[in-house]
């Protein structure tokens, strides 16, 4: 009896104290958590794709409305309009009971918590399934038709002869250039060279800063860590989402027209661009590095400069080498609205229509682009 029992100990694992308080699968859906997490993000799914659809039924009926308005030559009226405000609604509400809506596809495929419980065959009609193709297939050919009726395509005025006449004969002239004034671009065009440098220099330090405020990684551990994190995402996002023009409009009111307004509105959108390269190459480091130096004690300072910089300069580099491509790009053409540069230059001539002086300066501005695009492909590769 003796031996029977050592050998039921010896066969039988003991069990840990602990062993009830471990969050295994089985105990976690036991405990009602797992259930009130599934509900919460079915009821935060429901309201996304109710909001998706209710747009989406919005849009099919101003569609429709604009392109018979469109037609008959009338006016689009705001009452109408109002009245598809609720009828959208109502759409939504019916719709989105349907997993295979498009609100419900989208949201919950794109939800870690609800993608897995999604099926193929989920329960549904075949109704609906059928009635959500129709409304896919209606809306891609709405869309065709609403932007070919908005940007009023004419196949007849880019094919008409009176058009190609006249695009032949500014084709002529600009590839027929003006070399007398070749002396004047080239310092023009040096200037614009010089504009998108000191606007890349200034934008570095600045958006090297600022990326590690603006990576989720680093900031998530404290609610003062998120308040920098949101606050500077929305003064980048929006500081991103204003063109180098609009910026270089702003500018030339601000300080006067010249070259110093486009390198101000080059610099902000670069820093905003840069912050956004930079915090994202930030978000995707190996975590192993910043837990073996957090071990031994350091301060966040030091975990940033040890084990984040040393994974992210070669990345920071390439980055900032193509932003100051772009720069040369954006130089060029920032110069149309006061921006200083070639760009002063080529409006100048163009609303002369001195198409050869035009043509002068696009020659050189396409050689210069090309030679930058070279040398930046040439230091990328250096780098890596």
């Amino acid at each position: 009896m003796k031996i029977g029992s050592e050998k039921s100990m010896a066969t039988t694992p003991r069990k840990s104290r602990f062993d009830n308080q471990v969050d295994t699968p089985k105990n976690f859906e036991a405990s009602g958590i797992y259930d009130t997490l599934i509900r919460q993000e079915r009821r935060r799914a429901y309201v996304g794709a109710f909001l998706i659809n209710a747009f989406l039924g919005f849009y099919m009926a101003f569609g429709v409305y604009f392109l018979a308005s469109d037609f008959q030559g009338l006016e689009m009226s705001s009452e109408v309009l109002g009245f598809f405000f609720p009828l959208s609604l109502i759409f939504s509400y019916f719709w989105s009971r349907s997993p295979h809506s498009i609100g419900r596809s989208i949201i919950e495929r794109t939800n870690p918590v609800l993608k897995s419980l999604r099926t193929p065959q989920s329960p549904d009609s075949q109704f609906l399934r059928a009635f959500t193709k129709i409304i896919t297939g209606f809306l891609l050919i709405e869309t065709a038709v609403l932007g070919w009726v908005i940007t009023e395509m004419d196949m007849y005025a880019l094919l008409s002869y009176e058009g190609l006449q006249g695009a032949r004969r500014i084709f002529v002239s600009i590839f027929t250039p003006e070399w007398s004034i070749l002396g004047m671009v080239m310092t023009t065009m040096i200037q614009t060279i010089f504009i998108a440098l000191m606007a890349t220099l200034i934008a570095i330090p600045v958006a090297f800063v600022g990326s590690f405020f603006c990576a989720r990684n680093l900031m998530k551990n404290s609610k003062t860590g998120l308040l920098f994190y949101n606050i500077l995402r929305v003064i980048f996002n929006f500081t991103r989402s204003v063109e180098p023009l609009i910026w270089a409009i702003i500018f030339s009111v601000w300080v006067g027209i010249g070259p110093f307004a486009g390198m101000l509105a080059l610099m902000l959108h670069s820093v905003a661009g840069l912050a956004k390269l930079y915090s994202e190459q930030i978000e995707s480091i190996d975590r192993g590095p910043m837990e073996a130096i957090e071990a031994t004690g350091a301060n966040p300072i030091q975990v940033v400069w040890y084990a984040v910089v040393p994974q992210i300069i070669l990345p920071y580099l390439s980055f900032t080498i193509y932003r100051w491509d772009i720069n040369i790009r954006m130089a060029t053409i920032i110069g149309l609205v006061g921006g200083g540069g070639v760009g002063t230059l080529l409006m100048q001539y163009q609303g002369l229509a001195k198409w050869h002086h035009v043509g002068t300066i696009v020659i050189v501005i396409a050689i210069v682009v090309w030679i930058m695009d070279y040398l930046s492909a040439k230091l990328r590769e250096a780098i890596y």
